[in-house]
């Protein structure tokens, strides 16, 4: 999985993806084709490739890093924690909690945490070294990313606990995500624990407009506990490796495995050749781990969190807008989306389950509150008059829902509309602040590119056939960048009619741009046009063809900003690149 580490410094931006592959296990001698995942894990062997797609999949060879020697680094000042020679033998780097560990209980929730640690932290390896020295020298990081652990570490430890997987897991998604809910990588792996959406899938995660498993806290810890366990089961019980296979992906592993040539007994991660972001991933979760298990010892100060649980779950009997239950609890609309990551819009899941995640000292307030909420007051709603030639597709486009909300809110059966009926539209709460939701993210996101880039963006229409390395061979830009300034990946799937926006620096200081010259063309060669609209065409059809945006031909054709809909015979105003005309 991909991980995302805060760049200091970054104008614009507070996060830089950093996507590390990483290795497996040793695998077992033998395996029981009752096995649940056997069928997968046979997949992953035949094609050599992880569940987990990413753009460095596809590496050579030649892009593996070799294991580091044994006598590389020089035996570390007494400072740091002696490692145990166990790292040698992954079974053995594993230690058994003491007697007075499950006696005492702990009111400080980092102490908790270390009375779970039981892996070797290799201080004796120059990259775990390296790593920590980073930490070290970023205690602004270390802080910023431990507060924003904070709410979900009684959770996630407690589940760990459960499963018997050592604590240090509880830190992975500082690795992966900063602890960042809203993270997302180019390679499409989102959430806190930074899952595609294929592997999601395959561990049980829901994705569809209104939610997203990958950013809700409960289901993805779950998920990631499984895939962690099920990696750890089948590729011979090496917590380390594990870890490798969880960022790598397995087939990537067993491929470093098989190359090795190296005796059963005799692999380990650090015997491996492994691809540059591997390289470092599992050595940077041993890092901060030994930083949280020794912080005076590195005169690190850790935020204050208490062993207690500091949200709680909540039924709510129903769908209910976000901002209202803020309201209901006395929270912030944006405390609400944070807790509740997964919903990608403005309200929870229609479908259910009914729940939300609500801060502790909020509970009961909450939950008398929502229980003598009427159903009227849940979401807020808006009449619609359906004009002639509307259909629910763009009604619901409109107003930032699906048709199948519609639908239901309407007793509507398949796709019949009348011109001059009203509709009841259940949509965001007037002023509402929905700055978390995934259109809302989007939209901030491509304002801060536009100032960066001082320029508007240019916009393209997906056409049939398009892939993101053609887009962007064909705008000079990079491909990466092209997925990310759209929160895309690039093993998305373009879908034609899809906007894209593609942000490039101008060196026009003059300003003499119309808004009949589109950003990014040379003036010789864009044309004017006048263009009659023909039967059975659409302002996204003509835009495909000529390579323009349908914003671009609004803008130009200021009777569209009133018209909804045109017509066959309709005269428009077009500015054409003639260079990019295919027909």
């Amino acid at each position: 999985m991909s991980y995302y580490m805060e760049v200091q410094g970054s104008p614009g931006s507070k996060t830089a993806n950093l996507c590390c592959p990483h290795i497996m296990p040793r695998v077992k001698p033998y395996m029981s084709l009752s096995h649940p995942f056997t069928s997968l894990v046979l997949f992953c062997l035949l094609a050599g490739c992880a569940i987990k797609e990413g753009p460095d999949s596809a590496q050579t060879p030649d892009s593996l890093f070799d294991p580091e020697p044994s006598a590389a680094y020089k035996k570390p000042s007494a400072a740091y924690k002696e490692p145990s020679a166990a790292h040698k033998e992954p079974s053995a780097a594993y230690k058994e909690p003491s007697a007075q560990d499950s006696t005492v209980v702990q009111t400080d929730l980092w102490q908790r945490m270390r009375d779970g640690f039981r892996l070797s932290h290799a201080t004796d390896r120059k990259r775990v070294m390296d790593e920590l020295k980073w930490y070290v020298n970023h205690p602004e990081y270390v802080e910023r990313v431990t507060k924003r652990a904070a709410p979900h570490l009684h959770h996630i430890i407690e589940e760990l606990e459960k499963r018997g997987l050592p604590l240090e897991f509880a830190l992975l998604p500082i690795v992966e995500s900063a602890y960042d809910p809203f993270a997302y990588s180019h390679s499409r792996a989102a959430g806190l624990w930074q899952f595609i959406p294929g592997t999601a899938r395959v561990y049980g995660l829901k994705i569809d407009w209104w939610y997203d498993g990958r950013r809700d806290v409960r289901a993805s810890t779950k998920a990631a506990i499984d895939y962690l366990e099920y990696l750890h089961n089948m590729l011979g019980e090496d917590w380390l490796l594990a870890l490798a296979a969880y960022n790598a992906g397995q087939g990537n592993v067993l491929s470093s495995i098989r190359a090795s040539k190296l005796p059963a007994d005799e692999v380990n991660f650090w015997s491996l050749k492994v691809f540059r972001e591997t390289y470092t991933y599992v050595p940077r979760l041993l890092a901060i781990s030994e930083l949280i298990n020794h912080p005076d010892r590195y005169h690190m100060t850790l935020p204050d969190v208490a062993n207690k649980p500091y949200w709680e779950v909540v039924e709510t009997m129903g769908q209910l807008d976000l901002n209202k239950a803020a309201e209901l609890a006395d929270v912030s609309s944006k405390e609400i989306y944070i807790l509740n990551a997964g919903f990608n819009q403005w309200a929870t899941h229609p479908d259910g389950p009914h729940e939300l995640i609500i801060p502790v000292g909020k509970v009961d307030v909450f939950r008398e509150r929502v229980s003598e909420l009427p159903p009227n007051e849940r979401l807020a709603w808006q009449r619609h008059k359906v004009s002639y030639g509307e259909s629910l597709g763009a009604i619901a486009n409109r107003y930032r829902t699906t048709v199948d909300t519609i639908r239901s809110a309407n007793d509507i059966r398949g796709n019949l509309i009348r011109a001059g009926e009203s509709l009841m539209i259940p949509a965001a709460s007037p002023d509402a602040d929905y700055a978390m939701s995934l259109s809302s993210r989007l939209a901030t996101k491509q304002q801060t590119l536009e100032t960066h880039y001082g320029s508007e963006p240019i916009t393209y229409i997906v056409k049939p056939g398009d892939s993101f390395w053609e887009i962007a061979h064909k705008f000079d830009v990079g491909m990466r960048e092209l997925a990310k300034w759209n929160g895309m990946g690039t093993t998305g799937l373009l879908h034609p009619g899809t906007e894209l926006k593609i942000f490039k620096k101008t060196n026009n200081t003059n300003n003499t741009q119309t808004k009949a010259q589109p950003v990014g063309l040379r003036a010789n060669q864009v044309r004017k046009l006048s263009y009659r609209v023909r039967k059975g065409e659409s302002l996204s059809l003509i835009a495909s063809k000529f390579n323009i945006s349908v914003q671009s031909i609004k803008s130009w054709n200021d009777a569209l900003n009133v018209k909804k809909y045109i017509h066959p015979g309709d005269r428009l105003t077009l500015y054409v690149d003639v260079t990019r005309l295919i027909n």
